[in-house]
């Protein structure tokens, strides 16, 4: 490895994205968790771009290690075969220049019509199209899902669609 400074990826225990950005930075590390600001959102009104994930800076031969895979909130380092996976300082820039003044990503708030065809993004129908019934609550939406041959009203969050 070269002892060049590099940004690498920390798997973190479920919701302890923060828990295990704060104890790394006190432990001397600098790290960088991208958030999404939900302003309509009563419970969690700010959450991680990249659930259970942040980004670390360190650099081969200077940083040590050993105490990360211990901090509190901290699964794993991000590793491609026994190397630990490096990202990009281009990819981190172009993540960071979309943050507003406060530092939080947007995102748009997507006006879907009845009958416009969606694409679920999340969960366990990932992948499937459907079709846009109606808007519920603030976060929840019903679709027409086409399973096994027939149509199914389904209820599902409004952050899990997606236009084709």
């Amino acid at each position: 490895m070269d002892n060049q400074a590099a940004w690498h990826l920390i798997h973190t225990k479920p919701r302890q994205e923060r828990v295990a950005c704060e104890q790394l930075e006190r432990q001397g590390y600098r790290t960088y968790l991208p958030l999404i600001g939900r302003p309509n959102h009563s419970q969690n009104p700010v959450v991680p771009l990249f659930p259970r994930y942040l980004f670390i800076r360190l650099t081969a031969g200077l940083d040590d290690w050993t105490p990360i895979r211990s901090t509190r909130g901290v699964s794993s380092l991000v590793r491609v075969g026994m190397n630990p996976a490096k990202i990009s300082d281009q990819l981190i820039d172009s993540i960071q220049k979309r943050e507003n003044a406060d530092g939080l990503h947007l995102l748009p708030t997507q006006a879907f019509r009845n009958g416009e065809r969606i694409r679920l993004v999340s969960g366990p129908l990932s992948d499937y199209e459907a079709i846009f019934c109606e808007k519920r609550a603030e976060n929840r939406v019903i679709i027409l899902l086409n399973l096994i041959g027939h149509q199914n009203r389904i209820e599902v969050p409004a952050e899990s669609i997606s236009r084709l």
